[in-house]
Protein backbone atom coordinates (compact mmCIF):
# COMPACT_ATOMS: atom_id res chain seq x y z
CA UNK A 1 0.00 0.00 0.00
CA UNK A 2 1.23 3.95 -0.47
CA UNK A 3 2.63 5.40 2.27
CA UNK A 4 0.80 8.33 3.81
CA UNK A 5 0.87 11.70 1.65
CA UNK A 6 0.88 14.34 4.89
CA UNK A 7 0.36 14.12 8.89
CA UNK A 8 -3.48 14.45 8.70
CA UNK A 9 -3.89 11.62 5.72
CA UNK A 10 -1.62 9.25 8.22
CA UNK A 11 -4.05 10.60 11.10
CA UNK A 12 -6.95 9.65 9.38
CA UNK A 13 -5.79 6.43 8.15
CA UNK A 14 -4.80 5.17 11.48
CA UNK A 15 -7.90 6.20 12.69
CA UNK A 16 -9.27 3.84 10.15
CA UNK A 17 -7.80 1.14 11.60
CA UNK A 18 -9.40 2.08 15.16
CA UNK A 19 -6.45 4.12 16.33
CA UNK A 20 -6.63 7.24 17.53
CA UNK A 21 -3.43 9.17 17.18
CA UNK A 22 -2.78 12.78 18.55
CA UNK A 23 -0.72 15.58 16.42
CA UNK A 24 2.40 14.90 17.60
CA UNK A 25 2.30 10.70 17.86
CA UNK A 26 1.10 11.09 14.09
CA UNK A 27 4.06 14.10 13.11
CA UNK A 28 6.42 11.84 14.53
CA UNK A 29 5.17 8.39 12.78
CA UNK A 30 4.58 10.23 9.14
CA UNK A 31 8.50 11.54 9.37
CA UNK A 32 9.96 7.82 10.61
CA UNK A 33 8.17 6.92 7.28
CA UNK A 34 9.02 9.96 5.49
CA UNK A 35 12.61 10.17 6.34
CA UNK A 36 13.48 6.38 6.77
CA UNK A 37 14.76 7.02 10.26
CA UNK A 38 13.88 4.75 13.20
CA UNK A 39 11.08 6.08 16.28
CA UNK A 40 11.69 5.64 19.38
CA UNK A 41 8.49 5.82 21.57
CA UNK A 42 8.97 6.11 25.16
CA UNK A 43 5.75 6.60 28.37
CA UNK A 44 3.49 4.92 30.58
CA UNK A 45 2.70 1.51 30.44
CA UNK A 46 -0.44 0.50 27.99
CA UNK A 47 -0.83 4.00 26.62
CA UNK A 48 -0.56 2.39 23.13
CA UNK A 49 3.18 2.28 22.21
CA UNK A 50 3.13 -1.61 20.82
CA UNK A 51 -0.12 -1.24 19.19
CA UNK A 52 1.06 1.54 17.04
CA UNK A 53 3.73 -0.43 15.33
CA UNK A 54 1.24 -3.29 14.92
CA UNK A 55 -1.33 -0.61 13.15
CA UNK A 56 1.43 0.79 10.71
CA UNK A 57 2.24 -2.85 9.84
CA UNK A 58 -1.67 -3.39 8.89
CA UNK A 59 -2.08 -0.02 7.21
CA UNK A 60 0.69 -0.28 5.02
CA UNK A 61 0.34 -3.80 3.94
CA UNK A 62 3.77 -4.75 5.61
CA UNK A 63 5.23 -7.71 7.87
CA UNK A 64 5.09 -6.79 11.43
CA UNK A 65 8.29 -8.55 12.75
CA UNK A 66 8.80 -8.17 16.87
CA UNK A 67 11.93 -8.27 18.71
CA UNK A 68 10.74 -8.71 22.28
CA UNK A 69 13.64 -7.52 24.58
CA UNK A 70 14.46 -8.61 27.75
CA UNK A 71 17.17 -9.01 30.48
CA UNK A 72 19.97 -11.17 29.29
CA UNK A 73 18.81 -11.33 25.57
CA UNK A 74 22.07 -11.50 23.48
CA UNK A 75 22.64 -10.45 19.77
CA UNK A 76 22.65 -14.68 18.54
CA UNK A 77 19.02 -14.24 19.43
CA UNK A 78 18.04 -11.76 17.96
CA UNK A 79 20.32 -11.85 15.22
CA UNK A 80 19.99 -15.42 13.67
CA UNK A 81 21.07 -18.97 14.08
CA UNK A 82 22.51 -22.27 13.10
CA UNK A 83 20.13 -25.33 12.69
CA UNK A 84 22.47 -27.70 14.60
CA UNK A 85 19.94 -30.40 14.32
CA UNK A 86 19.99 -30.40 10.71
CA UNK A 87 23.58 -29.78 10.47
CA UNK A 88 24.11 -33.09 12.41
CA UNK A 89 21.89 -34.91 10.37
CA UNK A 90 23.73 -33.72 7.18
CA UNK A 91 27.05 -34.55 8.48
CA UNK A 92 25.54 -38.24 9.23
CA UNK A 93 24.26 -38.26 5.41
CA UNK A 94 27.92 -37.28 3.78
CA UNK A 95 30.58 -39.77 2.83
CA UNK A 96 33.58 -39.61 4.49
CA UNK A 97 35.04 -38.50 1.40
CA UNK A 98 33.02 -35.18 1.37
CA UNK A 99 34.08 -34.92 5.08
CA UNK A 100 37.64 -34.32 3.91
CA UNK A 101 36.55 -32.53 1.08
CA UNK A 102 37.08 -28.48 0.95
CA UNK A 103 33.57 -28.18 0.48
CA UNK A 104 31.84 -29.47 3.61
CA UNK A 105 31.92 -25.96 5.52
CA UNK A 106 29.65 -24.70 2.60
CA UNK A 107 27.62 -28.11 2.67
CA UNK A 108 27.15 -27.54 6.70
CA UNK A 109 26.75 -23.63 6.73
CA UNK A 110 24.48 -22.42 3.78
CA UNK A 111 21.12 -20.83 3.34
CA UNK A 112 19.05 -23.58 3.97
CA UNK A 113 20.61 -24.15 7.85
CA UNK A 114 20.51 -20.86 8.69
CA UNK A 115 17.77 -19.59 11.30
CA UNK A 116 16.19 -16.11 11.00
CA UNK A 117 15.75 -14.17 14.01
CA UNK A 118 14.00 -10.87 13.99
CA UNK A 119 16.73 -8.40 13.09
CA UNK A 120 17.94 -10.35 10.16
CA UNK A 121 14.47 -10.81 8.69
CA UNK A 122 13.77 -7.33 8.89
CA UNK A 123 16.89 -6.21 7.04
CA UNK A 124 16.44 -9.67 4.57
CA UNK A 125 12.50 -7.93 4.73
CA UNK A 126 13.77 -4.27 3.68
CA UNK A 127 10.97 -1.33 3.87
CA UNK A 128 8.41 -4.32 3.17
CA UNK A 129 8.56 -5.00 6.96
CA UNK A 130 7.67 -3.10 10.42
CA UNK A 131 10.42 -4.16 12.96
CA UNK A 132 9.01 -3.78 16.52
CA UNK A 133 11.85 -3.49 19.06
CA UNK A 134 9.68 -3.74 21.92
CA UNK A 135 10.70 -2.78 25.47
CA UNK A 136 14.17 -2.26 24.94
CA UNK A 137 14.81 -0.99 28.30
CA UNK A 138 14.31 -4.38 29.51
CA UNK A 139 17.46 -5.15 27.62
CA UNK A 140 21.31 -4.59 29.08
CA UNK A 141 23.87 -1.98 27.61
CA UNK A 142 25.79 -4.04 25.16
CA UNK A 143 22.78 -5.22 23.83
CA UNK A 144 21.84 -1.53 22.96
CA UNK A 145 25.13 -0.45 21.63
CA UNK A 146 24.53 -3.51 19.66
CA UNK A 147 21.14 -2.42 17.82
CA UNK A 148 22.55 1.15 17.63
CA UNK A 149 25.37 -0.84 15.22
CA UNK A 150 22.58 -2.87 13.18
CA UNK A 151 20.28 0.11 13.26
CA UNK A 152 22.82 3.12 11.62
CA UNK A 153 23.44 0.32 8.83
CA UNK A 154 20.95 -1.75 8.24
CA UNK A 155 23.50 -4.68 6.96
CA UNK A 156 24.26 -8.09 9.25
CA UNK A 157 27.34 -9.44 8.51
CA UNK A 158 27.19 -13.82 8.80
CA UNK A 159 31.10 -14.75 8.10
CA UNK A 160 30.10 -18.47 6.49
CA UNK A 161 27.66 -16.45 4.01
CA UNK A 162 28.82 -12.87 3.98
CA UNK A 163 27.21 -9.63 4.34
CA UNK A 164 23.16 -9.04 4.32
CA UNK A 165 21.93 -5.90 3.30
CA UNK A 166 18.72 -3.96 3.66
CA UNK A 167 17.67 -3.39 -0.21
CA UNK A 168 16.45 0.11 1.98
CA UNK A 169 15.49 -0.06 5.98
CA UNK A 170 11.97 -1.34 7.52
CA UNK A 171 10.32 0.90 9.58
CA UNK A 172 11.88 0.49 12.62
CA UNK A 173 9.49 1.07 15.83
CA UNK A 174 10.90 0.99 19.40
CA UNK A 175 9.24 0.95 22.90
CA UNK A 176 10.74 1.80 26.31
CA UNK A 177 8.58 2.08 29.68
CA UNK A 178 11.85 3.81 31.22
CA UNK A 179 12.61 0.85 33.59
CA UNK A 180 16.56 2.58 32.52
CA UNK A 181 17.41 5.54 31.18
CA UNK A 182 18.52 4.62 27.65
CA UNK A 183 21.87 6.09 26.20
CA UNK A 184 22.19 9.10 24.16
CA UNK A 185 23.55 7.51 21.39
CA UNK A 186 20.45 5.42 20.80
CA UNK A 187 17.73 8.13 21.37
CA UNK A 188 19.91 10.47 18.74
CA UNK A 189 19.81 7.93 15.64
CA UNK A 190 15.95 8.12 16.31
CA UNK A 191 13.21 10.47 16.28
CA UNK A 192 11.56 10.49 19.84
CA UNK A 193 8.21 11.06 21.10
CA UNK A 194 7.14 10.67 24.41
CA UNK A 195 3.93 9.32 24.64
CA UNK A 196 1.59 10.05 27.69
CA UNK A 197 -1.81 9.60 29.38
CA UNK A 198 -4.50 10.60 27.05
CA UNK A 199 -7.10 13.65 28.11
CA UNK A 200 -10.42 12.41 29.66
CA UNK A 201 -12.29 13.08 26.64
CA UNK A 202 -9.82 11.78 23.98
CA UNK A 203 -9.60 8.27 26.12
CA UNK A 204 -13.19 7.63 25.99
CA UNK A 205 -12.82 8.72 22.00
CA UNK A 206 -10.10 5.47 22.27
CA UNK A 207 -12.42 3.06 24.17
CA UNK A 208 -15.48 4.09 22.07
CA UNK A 209 -13.05 3.41 19.14
CA UNK A 210 -12.11 -0.74 20.01
CA UNK A 211 -15.52 -0.80 22.10
CA UNK A 212 -18.55 0.89 20.10
CA UNK A 213 -21.32 -1.00 21.45
CA UNK A 214 -20.32 0.50 24.99
CA UNK A 215 -22.49 3.23 26.50
CA UNK A 216 -21.25 6.45 26.77
CA UNK A 217 -22.51 7.01 29.89
CA UNK A 218 -20.35 3.91 31.32
CA UNK A 219 -17.39 4.85 29.19
CA UNK A 220 -17.61 7.80 30.81
CA UNK A 221 -17.74 6.52 34.40
CA UNK A 222 -14.77 4.24 33.64
CA UNK A 223 -12.84 6.89 32.35
CA UNK A 224 -13.22 8.65 35.64
CA UNK A 225 -12.88 6.41 37.72
CA UNK A 226 -9.74 5.38 35.84
CA UNK A 227 -8.31 8.71 36.12
CA UNK A 228 -8.52 8.97 40.17
CA UNK A 229 -6.91 5.53 39.96
CA UNK A 230 -3.77 7.61 37.79
CA UNK A 231 -3.68 9.72 40.89
CA UNK A 232 -3.83 7.46 43.58
CA UNK A 233 -0.16 5.60 45.03
CA UNK A 234 -0.49 2.46 42.67
CA UNK A 235 2.47 0.29 41.89
CA UNK A 236 1.19 -0.23 38.06
CA UNK A 237 -0.81 2.40 37.71
CA UNK A 238 -3.42 1.42 34.65
CA UNK A 239 -2.62 2.30 31.05
CA UNK A 240 -5.34 2.57 28.41
CA UNK A 241 -5.37 -0.68 27.34
CA UNK A 242 -6.66 -0.99 30.99
CA UNK A 243 -9.28 1.31 30.47
CA UNK A 244 -10.26 -0.58 27.35
CA UNK A 245 -10.37 -3.63 28.81
CA UNK A 246 -12.42 -2.51 32.05
CA UNK A 247 -15.37 -1.54 29.89
CA UNK A 248 -15.23 -4.78 27.82
CA UNK A 249 -15.13 -6.72 31.03
CA UNK A 250 -18.45 -4.57 32.42
CA UNK A 251 -20.07 -5.44 29.35
CA UNK A 252 -19.82 -9.00 29.56
CA UNK A 253 -21.04 -9.40 33.13
CA UNK A 254 -23.72 -7.32 31.76
CA UNK A 255 -23.19 -4.09 34.23
CA UNK A 256 -24.83 -0.84 32.59
CA UNK A 257 -23.01 1.54 35.30
CA UNK A 258 -20.32 1.56 37.24
CA UNK A 259 -21.36 0.83 40.99
CA UNK A 260 -19.44 -0.19 44.12
CA UNK A 261 -20.55 -4.24 43.77
CA UNK A 262 -19.75 -3.78 39.53
CA UNK A 263 -15.95 -2.55 40.35
CA UNK A 264 -15.29 -5.38 42.96
CA UNK A 265 -16.46 -8.08 40.74
CA UNK A 266 -14.11 -6.39 37.47
CA UNK A 267 -11.48 -4.96 39.29
CA UNK A 268 -8.96 -7.55 38.25
CA UNK A 269 -9.27 -5.86 34.97
CA UNK A 270 -7.89 -2.60 35.39
CA UNK A 271 -5.99 -3.71 38.73
CA UNK A 272 -3.17 -6.57 38.66
CA UNK A 273 -0.78 -5.85 42.10
CA UNK A 274 -2.50 -6.90 45.28
CA UNK A 275 -1.25 -4.49 46.98
CA UNK A 276 -2.82 -2.34 44.94
CA UNK A 277 -5.95 -4.41 44.77
CA UNK A 278 -6.50 -4.02 48.61
CA UNK A 279 -5.89 0.23 48.64
CA UNK A 280 -8.70 0.41 46.20
CA UNK A 281 -11.06 -1.40 47.71
CA UNK A 282 -10.14 0.42 50.92
CA UNK A 283 -11.05 3.58 48.96
CA UNK A 284 -13.96 2.49 46.34
CA UNK A 285 -16.34 5.57 47.29
CA UNK A 286 -13.22 7.53 46.16
CA UNK A 287 -12.84 5.87 42.94
CA UNK A 288 -16.42 6.26 42.31
CA UNK A 289 -17.00 9.53 43.14
CA UNK A 290 -13.93 11.43 44.11
CA UNK A 291 -14.54 11.99 47.72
Amino acid sequence: MTRPTSVADLTERLRQERYLADRGLATAAYVALSLDRPLLLEGEVGVGKTEIAKVLATMLGRRLIRLQCYEGIDPAQALYEWDYARQLLQVRALSQHDLTDDGTVDRLYGPEFLVERPLLAAVRAGDGAVLLIDEVDRADDEFEAFLLEVLSDFQISIPEIGTVVAPSPPLVVLTSNRTRELHDALKRRCLYHWVGYPTPEREAEIILARAPEAADGLVAQVVAAVNRLRDMELSKPPGVAESIDWVRTLQVLDEPELTADALRDSLGAVVKERDDLDLVLSRIDGVLDGG
